[in-house]
């Protein structure tokens, strides 16, 4: 079967993806940016990519229309601009209007539980979406989930970010509003089963977990899980506005992502009962089920995708692309190399930077800049990186966004998305005399960034070139980061 995959660079695309592959479906990948696209099978005869903005009509003409399935994966929760919904649903007209025009024979679209009389700003455009979906002259299923558990998600780790660092939280009292959680392999497996099921065309299914639990039950046993001991208390005193910043400053997640998802949290999510699960032979994961396979996962470095890594986490909001090429007008650069010995151990090195390795001189002074760009609205270092050992572009690392990560060539490319009065580069390159390149660049806007990269040149002239001796001579980082620095 030839099936069009949207989204395939998000956290439930890059899931699906793999079982796709793996039960023998020929997969067309729908990305804004196939620089981003990196993946074992990228070079499979049953992998294509087209590079797609579903919000210019014009760039969907290279789709090929003799496809099979479609999943419509595009969402915009995280967006920092207020008018997310107007996006999603442009997007959901442009898709709708070329899949007319194909051989498409079932469009599934991943959408939200809207059951409540109250919906958040987030749900309503999820509803309007697969209201426009609908629309379409072709056989359609809507598959609606509320939180999803596993790693990398965005609820499993705002959660576990607060049970790991609060021991006594004082919490707003929308943390007593009810949801019923579904693992994420309960979703793949909805996601990939439901494909070309002719009973369910036309018609919307709530995808949910076996248990209603509150959020303050989920941080509890999610506690209990880890044998930590908490304790939560409630007050009705905190406002939206505060319970964002609460989430900001507690977690790694970003300040526009807690903005949606406290409004959200404010509207229960339980679904309806049906017997799809028992249709298509689910077995549905309970709770502890769900956080014991995240849990997993991540203690064998086996993340596959995470929030964190979407593109609306930090400041770019465009192509890689157009990053990519570093700027020397106007700029300030530091520039420093040495020889290495062992190019190859050199070059592991630089792929273990950032997360639980750190930066490999006076991590103390990386936590608190990450401290500072936190305080000031940024990133800050606690995202991570979701694999010790693998960077791809895209990717995010603590406060920089990846942009090339090229073994071959022997060189890492990235971007400073923390707060700045400008714009930085962080380049390491091994050229072909076996040596080291590291290049700081920034291209500063206006007078305050000049003065910024005044300030920072004595910091600059110890960590940097710490930062070189110990790439270059295998020394690992002085210090054991603190928790906020852990991989997702």
């Amino acid at each position: 079967m030839k099936i069009l995959l949207t989204g395939t660079t998000g956290y439930i695309g890059k899931r699906l993806l793999p079982v796709l592959i793996e039960a023998g479906h020929e997969v067309v990948c729908c990305v804004r940016d196939a620089g981003r696209f990196s993946y074992e099978y990228g070079e499979s005869a049953r992998i294509s990519v087209v590079e797609v903005d579903f919000l210019e009509e014009e760039s969907l003409r290279v789709i090929p229309k003799d496809i099979d399935a479609a999943y419509f994966l595009i969402h915009s929760m995280s967006s920092s601009s207020s008018h997310f919904d107007e996006l999603e649903s442009t997007a959901a007209r442009h898709f709708c209007g070329y899949m007319e025009g194909t051989s498409v024979k079932h469009v599934v679209y991943l959408s939200g539980i809207v059951n409540d009389g109250q919906l958040s700003k987030h749900l309503r455009s999820r509803k309007q979406v697969e209201d426009i979906l609908a629309q379409g002259r072709y056989p359609f299923t809507a598959m609606r989930a509320g939180i999803i558990l596993g790693s990398g998600s965005a609820s499993f780790e705002i959660m576990r970010d607060l049970v790991e660092k609060l021991p006594v939280m004082i919490a707003p009292r929308w943390l007593n509003t009810r949801s019923q959680p579904i693992a994420v392999r309960n979703v793949i497996e909805y996601l990939a089963k439901v494909l070309l099921v002719e009973e369910t065309y036309q018609r919307h299914f709530d995808i949910v977990g076996p248990e209603v639990l509150s959020y303050k039950q989920m941080l509890l046993r999610l506690a209990a899980f880890r044998q930590l001991r908490r304790w939560i208390i409630t007050v009705p005193v905190m406002t939206p506005r505060l319970s964002s910043y609460w989430l900001y400053f507690v977690t790694s997640t970003s300040y526009s992502l807690a903005v949606n998802l406290v409004n959200s949290m404010t509207v229960e999510v339980i679904g309806k009962e049906n017997e799809l699960a028992r249709v298509l032979g689910i077995k549905l994961l309970s709770f502890e089920e769900a956080i014991r396979s995240a849990f997993e996962k991540i203690e064998q470095n086996e993340i596959i995708s995470s929030w964190k890594d979407s593109l609306v986490s930090g400041r770019i909001r465009t192509r890689l692309s157009n990053y990519i090429t570093v700027p020397t007008h106007g700029c300030f650069k530091d520039e420093r190399q040495i020889q290495v010995e062992e190019p190859e151990q050199v070059l592991e090195n630089i792929w273990a930077l950032g997360g639980t390795h750190g930066w490999y001189y006076a991590n103390w002074l990386w936590k608190i800049r990450g401290m500072m760009d936190k305080m000031a609205g940024g990133v800050g270092l606690r995202r991570g990186r979701t694999s010790p050992r693998h960077i791809n572009a895209g990717d995010s690392l603590d406060f920089w966004r990846v942009l090339l990560a090229d073994k071959k060539q022997k060189r890492l490319l990235l971007f400073a998305e923390m707060k700045l009065p400008g714009e930085a580069w962080l380049e390491f390159r091994i050229d072909e005399q076996n040596v080291l390149h590291q290049t700081a660049t920034f291209r500063p806007k206006g007078l305050l960034g000049r003065l910024y990269w005044y300030a920072v040149i004595p910091f600059h002239f110890f960590v940097f070139d710490g930062m070189l001796r110990n790439l270059a001579t295998r020394i690992r980082p002085e210090s054991t980061p603190h928790p906020s620095l852990l991989a997702p």
